[in-house]
């Protein structure tokens, strides 16, 4: 399937290199956090570098330091460490984002991992397996990459939890943190943000066993089988089907939030709701999203909508399903996480088989 972004996020090409977990027989603070300076009279004693360093110490949350930031060089690396110390609370995952240039957080998980605690490396959705650390205290160390720019900020988030989490919400499951690292370069201002912009997605009608690419994620453009697995379910935002219950007289080409999916195509799509042995089973959610035909954009002026503002306009609806669609039809959305945009119909074959599709642009707020 063909797909393009209008920028480009670096979240896939940068390695980060990840070590230092702590052990069991001791704790992460016996290692002091660096700091600039360097031996007592000022000779011959290299002065350390500069580390920004973020702490969450559940014990002592007096001590927290949330926020940290560095000046760095295009081309170059600044160093970062994260320290978690949990009490009562288990860490499992870890979770870190990456905002380019203020063009929206993106999961960034293009790990080189060196830490011999850390065998299992990352779980399927991106996020830092911690079953084989100490789970309660997590010391990491890793340069944090500076682009080829002039002037703006790259910012990593991060954030441990009990279970399994979600790349847009540090709330699900929030064991530690969030925590924040800002990389400086040059003035550090940003160019005015562009709007994420995704450009012939294909979903087809859904066959009932979850086997069909009918689901679409605004998180990272791609179309979903349900049966590629919970771990991905954060990830779905709305899918595609043609008709409701059979009925070629009903709805035709439609879609639905991941929530409303099941009641509103007529039948129960195998792992769209999760199993009873699943993880978290019982505090499990679906992404919402709410459609409404636009009135006021076509299909040229969804062509020139450029930047992130030209979406403020949007509303939000009640409906979490739109029916009827036809080719040329421009809808607005709002979704899950209150992120605006508009969905163009390029193509629509109409039909409850599994080879049918539709096919459609995107453009929603970074």
């Amino acid at each position: 399937m063909k797909k393009h972004l209008k920028y480009t996020f670096l979240i896939c090409t940068i390695a980060l290199f990840i070590g230092g977990c702590s052990s069991d027989d001791g704790s992460v603070f016996d290692t002091p956090i660096p700091d600039n300076t360097g031996g007592e009279d000022g000779g011959d004693e290299t002065e350390e570098p500069e580390v920004a360093t973020i702490v969450f110490n559940e014990a002592v949350p007096s001590s927290n330091i949330t926020t940290a930031s560095a000046s760095g060089e295009a081309g170059t690396t600044v160093t970062g460490r994260v320290i978690f110390t949990s009490d009562d609370t288990t860490q499992r995952r870890m979770y870190i984002t990456q905002n380019y240039l203020g063009q929206g957080e993106m999961p960034f998980s293009s790990f080189d991992l060196v830490s011999d605690d850390l065998t299992k490396a990352l779980k399927a959705d991106g996020s830092i397996d911690l079953d084989g650390a100490t789970k309660k205290e997590i010391d990491f160390s890793f340069p944090l990459p500076v682009p080829d720019i002039d002037n703006g900020e790259i910012v990593y988030t991060f954030w441990t939890t009990t279970g399994k989490g979600d790349f847009r919400d540090v709330t699900k499951r929030l064991a530690l943190g969030a925590g924040q690292i800002t990389v400086t370069v040059g003035t550090g201002t940003n160019p005015a943000a562009a709007v994420r912009e995704f450009t012939d997605i294909k979903l087809f009608a859904p066959a009932q066993d979850g086997t069909t690419e009918s689901f679409f994620s605004l998180l990272n453009e791609t179309v979903y089988r349900i049966n590629v697995g919970p771990e991905f379910r954060a990830f779905w935002d709305f899918g595609y089907y043609y008709g409701a219950s059979g009925d070629s007289a009903g709805d035709n080409a439609s879609f639905a939030s991941t929530e409303q999916y099941d009641a509103s195509f007529g039948f129960a799509v195998d792992g769209l709701e999760p199993g009873a042995d699943e993880e978290n089973s019982e505090t499990e959610t679906l992404n919402q999203m709410f459609f409404a035909s636009s009135t006021t954009i076509d299909a040229a002026a969804f062509d020139a909508i450029t930047l992130n503002g030209e979406l403020n306009f949007i509303a939000s609806s009640d409906a979490q399903k739109i029916t009827n669609l036809s080719v040329g039809d421009v809808v607005e959305f709002v979704d899950n996480y209150g992120k605006k945009g508009l969905i163009k119909i390029t193509a629509i074959e109409p039909g409850f088989n599994n080879n049918d599709f539709i096919e459609f642009d995107v453009k929603i707020q970074p």
